[in-house]
């Protein structure tokens, strides 16, 4: 429970409790904040590194993503987008969500922050803001070292799709930011269930756990094609909508269907996340 405003000490606001500079201070100094920062910053050059090492095979005459990736700095940070949207940068936004409160709970620090006073509401707030800001920067963190890793390793050159399709190394650069921004907003979802799934449980690695879990769910289901439009209704369905982006003429029809259903997803989850930690007994 939280403490009575009217017991507080003179000079108390509530809207001065718990800023968010000082909890985004104390999440940089997490050791989970750091390894998720590290892994964004490092799987280019991961990648790179794989790419080097791997011997090129016969042509096959066909063109794939792997081969484009060894090609530009474009093509490489396309490659290294499809191969974390699905799984790594889920997991991340998972972690800084899913964490909020549970970590709290586990340490039975939450209802010290309660009684100090800090409103629940604001808590919660406070924290998924946070929690998004370092989501964000892992987002921008990993295209941004991939295009300066491919610039470095393959120069560069246009961005070419596996149609043949090219943009020039400006638009495709802002094609490919813009693509890191529809992931951002998709991934909404994702942080509205691990923040309630955080409120629900004590246990972090249960709400981070979960929320990865159902993104693997809902992927594996969206793959049986016998669901035909019931996978319209999935929240991973327009999760590679952002490949439209990598053509000359954008298809914007399911970007804006996944923005929308992403949206939904992520404020009902949210909606429910406040109404729960708002009635929920702290006991530890």
């Amino acid at each position: 429970m939280t403490a009575s405003t009217a017991d507080a000490a003179p000079g108390y606001r509530p809207g001065q409790t718990l800023r968010v500079r000082v909890e985004l201070v104390r999440q940089l100094k997490r050791r989970r904040t750091q390894v998720a920062l590290a892994l964004a910053g490092l799987l280019p050059i991961i990648l790179w590194i794989a790419f080097s090492l791997t011997r090129k095979g016969p042509a096959t005459g066909s063109v794939t993503l792997v081969d484009l990736a060894q090609t530009s700095a474009p093509n490489f940070t396309v490659f290294a987008l499809f191969a974390s949207a699905g799984f790594l940068l889920v997991v991340a936004v998972a972690l800084f969500f899913g964490d909020t409160v549970a970590s709290e709970a586990s340490w039975s620090s939450l209802r010290y922050l309660l009684a100090s006073p800090v409103p629940r509401a604001r808590l919660l707030r406070q924290k998924a803001l946070v929690a998004g800001l370092l989501s964000i920067v892992s987002l921008v963190l990993l295209p941004a070292v991939a295009l300066l890793v491919g610039s470095l390793a393959y120069g560069t050159g246009d961005m070419v799709n596996p149609t043949g399709e090219s943009l020039p190394f400006g638009q495709a650069v802002t094609r490919l930011f813009m693509a890191a921004g529809y992931i951002a907003v998709y991934l909404f979802w994702v942080a509205g269930l691990a923040l309630l799934l955080s409120v629900v449980t004590d246990a972090p690695l249960g709400a981070v756990g979960g929320a990865v879990l159902v993104s693997i769910v809902s992927q594996i289901l969206d793959s049986i094609t016998a669901l035909e439009g019931l996978r319209d209704y999935l929240p991973t369905h327009y999760g590679y909508a952002w490949a439209e982006l990598l053509t000359d003429q954008v298809d914007w029809g399911n970007m804006t269907r996944g923005v929308f259903s992403s949206l939904a997803y992520g404020t009902a989850f949210c909606a429910l996340a406040v109404w729960r930690f708002a009635t929920k007994d702290i006991t530890s």
